[in-house]
């Protein structure tokens, strides 16, 4: 598996390899050892999740806190998303810094997002689905969502237009009301 570091230490792009011929294509998605190898550290998934969304659809930032903090592990099994980690860990010299990775059902590219960072995605396909594993369960009440165009963190969407956005993440707070309320990580 190929790993690549990103700005935001601990996030990382990884490509399991892909075998193809004229018949088709095989890659193993998930492999707990060769994941643990990759990220450092044994990491236990708890749940699936998979979404559909449409182009312009932009979900997050989304991160639960506390005893509910969650990392992802994030592909796109159709279409093509830009994910986006935002790193909300305090003490962190890339405190409030992004990065972005284009994933799709095409490149077969995952991006980890553990836990300490805020996770969103654009779709930028006419149609995308979305998989990501977590390691904790979702939790409403740790559950806290940063503003996807907020000011402070900056995030580059390409101008897109049409952006999609839940009431939920349309109404999230800036990075300093999350600071102020103390929902972020230490």
């Amino acid at each position: 598996m190929k790993v690549t570091k990103t700005p935001l230490d601990g996030v990382l792009i990884l490509e399991p390899p892909v075998f193809g011929d004229e018949r088709g294509w095989f890659t193993e998605s998930f492999n707990h050892r060769k994941f643990a190898e990759a990220v450092g550290e044994e990491v236990t998934f708890v749940q699936d999740n998979h979404s559909r969304s449409s182009r312009g659809v932009l979900r997050g930032i989304h991160f639960q806190i506390g005893e509910g903090a969650q990392g992802k592990l994030v592909r796109a099994t159709v279409g093509e998303i830009f994910d986006v980690a935002v790193d909300l860990r305090r003490s962190s010299p890339t405190f409030g810094q992004w990065t972005g990775v284009h994933l799709s059902s095409e490149n077969k590219k995952q991006l980890w997002v553990p836990a300490g960072f805020g996770h969103a995605f654009l779709v930028i396909s006419e149609v995308a689905e979305v998989q990501y594993k977590v390691d904790a369960y979702w939790s409403p009440e740790y559950e806290r969502s940063l503003r996807w165009d907020d000011p402070e963190v900056s995030i580059d969407w390409f101008k897109f237009s049409n952006i999609s956005l839940s009431d939920k993440d349309r109404n999230a707070a800036s990075l300093t009301e999350l600071r102020s309320a103390g929902d972020l990580f230490a």
